[in-house]
């Protein structure tokens, strides 16, 4: 029986992006994933924006995802720890999936130390400098008074109008994104101002939809997790390094 000792992270799956007729396949894809690592996992954390769009009503949650979601069921009746990162897309996830699977659910970062190595994890929205609009709907979005008005909503209508909504994302622009350079990487200046008051040995984020490795210092490395579109990308921690990886490259 294989040791349970390595953590995986993963983050930008839109299950649900447009067009949806490529759900099923990357869906299939990331379970085939997930059954790999459940023999030597004993964390998993998904970093955000795992659905394309995420509502908990009080009794109805989006159709889909059987099969992802049971698998997700099946690693942690397995007894690995679920961890799942609110997104931009996926942020209004309440008790559900904690009910269900016993997942731990992050509002926004969340510090971890394993193996004596120090983690500052975060979905990666609404950090560094810039993107002023985003954050200022962030605020809207994220608020109990929004919530409650989208609640109100019939299911049929409020989920048609985020999947309208989700069809001119970035994500289903076509595009992969291009690397800008250290200096105008936000997440990389945001790790940098993060480190000049307090080290960590690892900056893990999603969101940027580009899967980056750079060394922040000589004892500290920023990671992004790329997505599951174009580059099916996740990270694992072994214990002693935390390293990048492709599944089914």
């Amino acid at each position: 029986m294989a040791l349970r000792d390595k953590i995986y992270f993963a983050s930008d799956f839109h299950l649900g992006a447009h067009p949806r007729s490529t759900t099923p396949e990357r869906e299939s894809r990331i379970v085939r994933w997930l059954d790999a690592i459940k023999g030597d996992a004993t964390e998993l954390y998904l970093m955000g924006d795992i659905f394309d769009f995420w509502f908990e009503y009080a009794t109805v949650v989006p159709k889909g995802y059987i099969r992802f979601l049971g698998k997700l069921a099946e690693l942690a009746d397995l007894g690995i720890k679920i961890t799942l990162f609110k997104g931009n897309h996926d942020m209004w996830m309440f008790g559900y999936l904690k009910n269900e699977l016993g997942a731990e659910i992050i509002d926004n970062e969340l510090i971890i130390e394993r193996g004596g190595e120090t983690f500052y994890l975060h979905h990666g929205d609404g950090l560094g400098p810039g993107d002023g609009t985003y954050k200022l709907l962030k605020k809207i979005f994220r608020s109990g008074f929004c919530q409650w008005l989208f609640a109100r909503l019939h299911p049929n209508l409020g989920i048609g109008i985020a999947q309208r909504w989700s069809a001119h994302s970035r994500i289903t622009s076509g595009g992969q994104e291009t690397f800008q350079g250290e200096d105008k990487e936000w997440l990389v200046v945001y790790a940098k101002s993060i480190l000049e008051k307090k080290h960590y040995d690892y900056f893990v984020f999603g969101h940027r939809h580009l899967p980056l490795e750079i060394d922040l210092s000589q004892e500290s490395k920023y990671i992004n997790l790329g997505e599951w579109i174009h580059y099916n990308t996740y990270a694992v921690f072994d214990g002693d390094h935390l390293t990048l990886h492709r599944w089914e490259s």
